[in-house]
């Protein structure tokens, strides 16, 4: 049982799923720092929304921390860094919101061009101002999105049923994969000064602070409307300002602002702009998302298992392809890490088949987990595994091939003079151990496993079972193999509980018995 601070208002659902997976949860919603700090010292995990920020210094409290996890896309409000340092994981709920933010940028959209805020202020304050408030159509407008992930695709998509021309800037989004959406692909510069309304979905980093500042909007067309329901800091609001003041912009709309909350902006009160108060993830929907999700995730980080949204495990994250392959690199990192002495010096790790095209980077975390977890105490993770690889000098090597022979996928792990190979199969996807120190030997990768090395002659198999029969020892499963000499052979057999070690040196005593290791996997 784990102890998670929740430190803002989190939906129920979220919390009643760390509750019911046995953990202990701490609700501060929005307590004083000092209580925050406090519940921290003895804390597992901490999940947070907007307003916590969780710096250094935080951290530094939180001495048992493992994991942080964002109700929320952005992560402004984390030292991910720091957190890294320290081996503490971050996550956040990417997609919960995404849909929310979408429609929210839609919706300004919509009220912009067509002055629908301003029409309803005036009428409800006792004018009736038709002509005031002419606003223009969507129909066959330039569209501009500048950032092509999750939200601005969903935008894209809306927008396609108003006959509109969809342009967008992404340095990560190819032509081809543009044209494939109906979304012609151009510079930001050219977008800028072709669209007719400028949508920005782009994350807060270093590179895009300050992004649409004064020379950027002289670009723009008069005409023009600019809508940021992103991050605060993408826009210059002073620059904006002075544009909308010079007339080089029509009118804009914003959600988000450099400061939060605030109430004061040179954008407030200007008949050509509206301003919403950061509402894109404010649906039920997407607060009910978040809260889920990253209870999930952190769930998942607590039990030390790979978490999807993780953002600082030193992978981009696992394809649907690889995903089913971790647990099994894992478990043969753990095999290989129960046949080596101490911390092996190399590590190699070979991938074939269909998934050795796929980013593999996360399935080489996964088998160093397998193997360190053998080795070395205290937790090991995804997010310290390659600093505690480090720590025991070990060199990683990932080898990608495209020939997996008679299987369709396999996985071998080389350390420390011992190998292993498997794979998962066909039906049922089991996984399965396929070689063990190039025998040819299949056995299923069960929770304890003997692997005897003997002569290669007549009388082996019956000796060992006489032996593991005697003391009472289930044999569920026995794989054979030898050597291309055919002088040694190998027994790899799953049992159903753990080998006494008297049984173990029983089996050593046997005359043609060379060698017996005992392997237990989490």
């Amino acid at each position: 049982m784990a102890r998670v601070v929740i430190a803002e208002a989190l939906d129920a659902g979220g919390i009643a799923g760390l509750r019911s997976a046995g953990h202990e949860v701490v609700e501060l919603n929005g307590a004083d720092p000092e209580r925050l700090r406090a519940e921290l010292a003895t804390a597992h995990g901490i999940i947070i929304r907007s307003a916590t920020r969780v710096d250094a210094d935080l951290l530094a409290a939180a001495p048992e921390l493992m994991v942080v996890g964002r109700a929320g896309v952005g992560l402004d409000n984390v030292d991910v860094d720091a957190a890294t340092a320290r081996g503490v994981m971050v996550c956040n709920a990417p997609e919960s919101n995404v849909m929310s933010a979408a429609e929210h940028a839609v919706a300004l959209m919509l009220s912009l061009t067509r002055n629908i805020p301003q029409a309803h202020g005036a009428l409800v304050e006792g004018r009736w101002e038709r002509s005031a408030w002419t606003g223009v159509e969507m129909f066959e407008k330039t569209v501009g999105i500048v950032g092509l992930g999750r939200v601005g695709r969903l935008v894209a998509e809306r927008l396609a049923g108003f006959g509109v021309r969809l342009v967008a800037h992404d340095p990560f989004v190819s032509v081809e994969s543009g044209r494939e959406l109906g979304i012609e692909m151009l510079d930001l510069s050219t977008l800028v000064g072709t669209a007719d309304i400028v949508t920005v979905h782009l994350p807060k980093t270093a590179e895009t602070v300050g992004l649409f500042d004064a020379d950027m909007l002289t670009l723009f067309k008069p005409t023009a409307f600019l809508i940021n329901t992103a991050r605060g800091g993408v826009v210059d609001e002073k620059a904006l300002a002075d544009a909308l003041d010079q007339g080089r912009l029509a009118g804009a709309a914003l959600d988000v602002f450099d400061a939060e909350p605030t109430t004061e902006s040179p954008l407030f009160g200007r008949p050509n702009v509206i301003v919403t108060p950061h509402l894109g993830a404010s649906t039920s929907e997407a607060q009910q998302r978040a809260g889920v999700t990253i209870a999930e995730q952190v769930e998942l980080a607590l039990a030390g298992d790979f978490v999807p949204f993780a953002v600082n495990i030193g992978s981009a994250g696992a394809s649907e392809a690889m995903a089913p392959f971790l647990p099994l690199g894992e478990r043969l990192g753990s095999f290989l890490g129960c046949l080596v002495d101490g911390a092996p010096d190399d590590v190699d790790v070979r991938v074939s088949g269909d998934i050795a095209d796929y980013d593999r980077r996360v399935l080489v975390l996964a088998v160093l987990r397998g193997i360190l977890g053998q080795l070395v105490e205290g937790p090991v993770t995804f997010v310290n595994v390659l600093s505690l690889a480090e720590e025991h000098s070990m060199l990683v090597r990932d080898v990608g091939r495209h020939d997996a022979g008679e299987f369709r996928n396999l996985i071998e792990v080389r350390a420390g003079g011992h190998s292993v190979a498997g794979t998962l199969t066909r039906s049922g996807r089991q996984p399965r151990i396929v070689v063990i120190d190039e025998h040819a030997v299949e056995v299923p990768l069960a929770a304890h496993l003997l692997v005897i090395r003997n002569d290669d002659r007549p009388g082996m198999i019956g000796t060992v079972g006489g032996v593991l029969g005697t003391a009472g020892v289930n044999i569920s499963f026995m794989g054979l193999g030898r050597d291309q000499r055919g002088n040694n052979a190998l027994m790899a057999l799953a049992v159903d509980d753990p080998v006494p070690a008297e049984v173990v040196e029983a089996l050593e005593g046997q005359d043609g018995i060379r060698a017996v290791s005992v392997v237990a996997l989490p």
